[in-house]
């Protein structure tokens, strides 16, 4: 790094830069964008350490501390943990398969209590907040991402609101009461994930409330960006292949961000990993888009996104408003690296799940379920290219089964349900008062 970059990072830990004009400037607190940019744009966290220092794995997610824009640390954290595969690798004939695993595995050493790798995005994020915040985080989610902020917030007493399709609420539970600073408001039975935003996109609206950010927050992507730093700290370089399934494909661009970090580190080699993305059929805008050669995604009416969002079983997997056509978003991430993308039925999911259940012998959620059906699919076209490569298969999500039985989990309860038709006004007069 040269002595003027040097320079710029002495008394701070990171910096931010645009995607789309590359102008750098300091995170003035919660930054969500680059104001002085014209044209929609992620930016990107600059971190000081061009070499990261993996730490214990004591530390939980912190352990990958020197690339998170974290102010601080908080209590509770674990950090996705990868292995060499044997049973699913001996299935396909793979000899450099590697499954880096989100969730509640206790036997290989992850022991997420929400089963999920949202927790990596939960705890970064609010990690990220500054301490003294007065105003209530807003999070809006289709299931899993409500389980882990609701899980550290109750645990480190932050305030928060989640906004969530009431459909989606079996989703929802915790392993331990949860903390009064917490609560969560529904959009009524027939909303989907969309709704949910909206809903939170009003709340904001209000000075005692500010938004979490979504895709735009560089600590939700650094977060879970750990990964891929998983993935390449075991195996020694980073990987050549990237299975996920994707709803708003914040995941997958946070994969690719670490790549270009990791490559810059320069000891796990100069290569990009190609993105082999999955969504679950019928619900694949992003699919369609990305196979049609398209930036910008289809028009999809409200209705038709809302019935095929209720016919998927991966429902995690139904943002109709994702990440895809901004500048640094999912299409130029599936663009840099050459990126494929697949789409699998519920039958092929369900098919993936029992399969990987009983080869690596932990249960997974639907959308892991759909990464999994990927593979499956990506091998009998490409054996050849996966066979010489290193694959990392991105298990979002597992355990649930193992942990139902060895904890009384707790269903979460809505503090209001709202209607898909209700106004700003009344939103913000009852979300107010809770």
């Amino acid at each position: 790094m040269q002595r003027s970059q040097k320079a710029r990072f002495t008394k701070m830990k990171y910096r931010l830069k645009t995607f789309s004009t590359s102008r750098e400037f300091d995170d003035a607190g919660w930054l969500l964008d680059d104001e002085q940019c014209v044209t929609p744009s992620l930016i990107r966290a600059l971190y000081r350490e061009r070499q990261i220092r993996f730490g214990d794995k004591i530390e939980g997610i912190f352990r990958f501390e020197d690339w998170l824009p974290t102010h601080r640390r908080l209590s509770g954290s674990c950090a996705p943990v990868t292995y060499k595969s044997e049973g699913l690798a001996r299935h396909l004939g793979l000899k450099n398969l590697y499954i880096t695993l989100s969730g509640y595995y206790p036997q290989r050493g992850v022991t997420m209590s929400s089963a999920t790798f949202k927790e990596t995005e939960a705890y970064t994020v609010c990690a990220r907040m500054d301490r003294h915040e007065r105003r209530t985080l807003v999070v809006a989610s289709a299931g899993n991402t409500a389980r882990a902020f609701a899980r550290v917030c109750s645990e480190n007493n932050i305030p928060l609101l989640l906004c969530v399709p009431l459909d989606y609420i079996d989703s929802l539970w915790s392993e331990k009461p949860l903390n009064d600073c917490v609560k969560m408001v529904c959009v009524e039975s027939g909303a989907d994930y969309f709704d949910a935003i909206h809903l939170s996109n009003v709340v904001v609206k209000s000075e005692k409330f500010f938004a979490e950010g979504g895709a735009k927050n560089v600590a939700r992507r650094d977060g879970m960006a750990t990964t891929m730093l998983s993935a390449t700290e075991f195996i020694g370089r980073i990987p050549d292949y990237y299975f996920q399934a994707v709803g708003s494909g914040t995941g997958a661009i946070a994969a690719w961000e670490a790549n270009l970090r990791l490559i810059e580190d320069g000891r796990f080699g100069d290569h990009k990993a190609r993105l082999v993305l999955s969504q679950n059929v019928p619900f694949t805008p992003m699919c369609d888009a990305w196979n049609s050669g398209e930036r910008a995604l289809a028009d999809y009416p409200e209705d038709e996104a809302r019935r095929d969002a209720g016919e998927i079983i991966a429902k995690v997997l139904s943002n109709r408003r994702p990440p895809y056509s901004i500048a640094g978003g999912l299409f130029d991430a599936l663009t840099d690296t050459a990126g494929v993308f697949t789409k699998h039925t519920n039958e092929e999911v369900e098919t993936a799940m029992a399969l990987f259940e009983r080869l690596e012998g932990v249960d997974i959620f639907p959308a892991a379920g759909t990464a999994v059906a990927s593979l499956l699919s990506y091998f009998g076209e490409n054996r050849g290219a996966l066979e010489k490569g290193n694959v990392m298969l991105n298990i979002t999500g597992g355990g649930y089964e193992r942990l139902k039985q060895e904890r009384e989990l707790i269903p979460m309860k809505p503090c209001h349900i709202f209607k898909i038709t209700d106004s700003q006004q009344e939103i913000l007069d009852i979300v107010e008062n809770l």
